[in-house]
């Protein structure tokens, strides 16, 4: 495994180790608000989607990026 590479160039923004418990809460807030809504049904009613209750900027990994391979090479390493 010492030669291999990745395919894309693509990685995180911070270096958290994971955006795991973020996810929770978000996921958790969008039952919340799915089964208000549902509560409150109209014939109109639009049920909410991810991007309406959490935020990728907002979280401990904060998105992903693409990077030039020229530039950073040690980056490409699995």
């Amino acid at each position: 495994m010492s030669r291999s590479r990745r395919k894309h160039s693509i990685a995180s923004v911070t270096a958290a180790a994971s955006g795991k418990q973020d996810k929770r809460e978000a996921n958790r807030a969008l039952r919340k608000a799915t089964h208000q809504r549902l509560g409150a049904m109209s014939d109109d009613t639009v049920l909410p989607v991810i991007r309406e209750v959490s935020d990728v900027w907002n979280t401990a990994k904060e998105g992903k990026r693409f990077f030039d391979p020229a530039w950073h090479p040690k980056r490409m390493r699995k």
